[in-house]
């Protein structure tokens, strides 16, 4: 009679992280870069709350995609790809603006650029 086989433990047993931990952990990190971009008067620190929202969004991307029953797709990866590329196009211009304006108004506080004429 053959016996059945050996299965052996592994060392490390690992566990899933769940989706809500993700979720929350997103939640988070957006509702910091949004208080970031709408109370900062900084010009760069308010793109680097834009930032933080977006990294946000692609967090979640990431994790619909890894609890999606049918991860093989590579949808949630090529929408985070996308994203960080769009991210940084935004970044460049943000920061284009940033020389620009601080060039013409010698402040980046946004307070004081209160005039869009040239």
């Amino acid at each position: 009679m053959p016996r059945p086989p050996v299965r052996l433990k592994p060392l490390i047993e690992t566990k899933m992280i769940p989706l809500s931990y993700y979720l929350i952990l997103a939640a988070l990190i957006f509702c910091v870069g949004m208080a970031g971009a709408l109370m900062r008067r900084n010009l760069i620190l308010t793109l680097v709350g834009i930032e933080l929202m977006l990294n946000a969004a692609n967090l979640n991307f990431i994790a619909f995609w890894r609890y999606n029953p049918s991860a093989a797709s590579h949808a949630g990866i090529m929408f985070v790809i996308f994203s960080i590329a769009i991210a940084a196009a935004e970044a460049s211009v943000g920061l284009a603006l940033v020389i620009s304006i601080y060039r013409h108004y010698k402040t980046i506080n946004l307070d004081k650029i209160d005039s869009l004429k040239g």
